[in-house]
């Protein structure tokens, strides 16, 4: 039996801190999604009030190891265990950090998927 399209998505969970010029940061959970079925080179971030970002999963892969920017989102290593992620929008810009290791396992995940659905 092969598994369904259902099987195959990735959905990680991931703690972020809002940050701003206030003097403590805010956290804010954050649904990982990758659906290779759907949109095989998206990720998709999405936070509480059902915000999405989707963006190219090589944008992240990169943005990892050296500060890197497509379009509205940027991507950069912040330190040896944080990574930044930039949200721009009309109305202004969210910066979102991670530990680094919750969007390495994200993206482990979504790449053994891959895997397992290729020719």
């Amino acid at each position: 039996m092969s598994p369904t399209a259902d099987d195959r998505a990735v959905e990680d969970h991931a703690k972020g801190r809002i940050i701003t010029d206030a003097p403590l940061s805010r956290p804010v959970p954050v649904a990982l999604r990758f659906d290779p079925e759907a949109t095989p080179a998206t990720v998709r971030f999405v936070f509480p009030g059902n915000i999405e970002w989707s963006f190219p999963r090589a944008l992240l892969e990169t943005g990892m190891r050296a500060p890197t920017r497509r379009g509205d989102i940027g991507v950069w290593p912040c330190g040896r265990v944080q990574t930044v992620v930039e949200f721009h929008t009309t109305d202004g810009v969210a910066v979102v950090q991670f530990d680094t290791t919750a969007l390495l396992r994200f993206l482990k995940h979504t790449y053994a998927v891959t895997a397992s659905i290729a020719p």
